[in-house]
């Protein structure tokens, strides 16, 4: 554990403290994602605050197949929690038209979140804490804390400078993935949602290398469901701690058809690891790996390549950007 002596239980216990003390009689609003880190806080926030917590759910065009419906079904209609949807796809690929450095992306993403949240806290007519979902690894790669800077996370390094809400309330910030999932369970969140793959706050942004456009994210989003859902039909996501799919921005010639095919690559990266600090990268049944390269090239239009990612965490890290 990190910064904390005790249970679980005492964590949680400090943490609903610290988010009341911190929000005072404040309106709250919560940044939520869809996944594990963010929603963990979201439900420490509800059972500190209450009626005065807003979540708010951006969806930047960047989330996985079928993802913000199903963010939405489970926080506002099993939790109940007040959540509004705010749909910033073309917002957020003009402002990042031409980029392709990953750290320029992280940092006007980042931005543009803090934007977006301050103009929702303005329709609601107030302007309070804004509580987000860091955990301690964030802070490490961002180089806080002491560590060297690897990346700098959205949240993290990826934050202006300036902002207008009164403070940015992080309840989690020292805990790591694992710890982050026992709060979860502790506090009701059911087993299923618990063990999500940990999603990056950009989201497919930092998996779409180069330019980001519509068509080349839609691709990403197709051989990423493919990947993912055969891993979870294999029985296999217990095992593995992360695994996804990338669009490096590299086509090769290919045969389509009897024909001559220039089209997209597809990169599979699956790693196990116990606190994402370090990782291995996992080893597929062939046959596995098989039946999702045929599923990809076949099913996803504009992917006529698929390779394999062995690299260890270091030299890479997990995510490619």
């Amino acid at each position: 554990m990190i910064n904390f002596k005790g249970t679980m239980d005492n964590f949680i216990t400090d943490a609903l403290d610290g988010i009341c003390a911190e929000a005072s009689d404040r309106p709250v609003l919560c940044a939520l994602s869809g996944g594990v880190d963010s929603a963990v806080c979201a439900v420490l926030a509800h059972k500190a605050v209450g009626s005065r917590l807003t979540c708010i759910f951006v969806d930047t065009g960047f989330m996985r197949k079928n993802e913000g419906d199903n963010v939405m079904s489970l926080f506002r209609d099993t939790y109940e929690i007040n959540l509004i949807r705010v749909d910033a796809e073309e917002r957020f690929l003009k402002k990042l038209k031409g980029v392709t450095d990953p750290e320029q992306k992280r940092k006007i993403i980042g931005e543009e979140f803090i934007r977006v949240f301050e103009e929702e806290a303005k329709k609601l007519g107030k302007v309070g804490c804004l509580i987000q979902g860091t955990i301690y690894p964030d802070i490490m790669e961002s180089g806080g804390d002491g560590h060297k800077q690897v990346k700098a996370h959205h949240n993290v390094g990826g934050m202006p400078l300036n902002i207008e809400f009164e403070s940015v309330i992080e309840p989690i910030k020292m805990l790591f993935k694992e710890e982050v999932r026992d709060c979860g369970r502790r506090l009701g969140l059911p087993e299923s949602f618990v063990n999500r793959q940990p999603f990056p706050g950009p989201g497919l942004a930092v998996r779409c290398l180069g330019e980001l456009t519509k068509p080349k994210l839609e691709i990403l989003r197709e051989a990423d469901a493919i990947f993912c859902g055969e891993i979870e039909k294999a029985g296999l996501q217990g095992q593995i701690q992360q695994y996804f799919a990338v669009l490096p921005n590299v086509q090769s010639v290919g045969v389509r058809n009897d024909e001559r095919c220039y089209e997209e690559t597809i990169v599979l990266r699956a790693v196990t690891t116990d606190d994402f600090i370090t990782a291995k990268p996992a080893i597929l049944p062939h046959e596995l790996t098989e039946t999702i390269v045929k599923r990809i090239t076949n099913g996803v239009k504009g992917v006529n390549r698929v390779v394999y990612d062995f690299t260890p965490k270091p030299s890479g890290t997990v995510e490619w950007e």
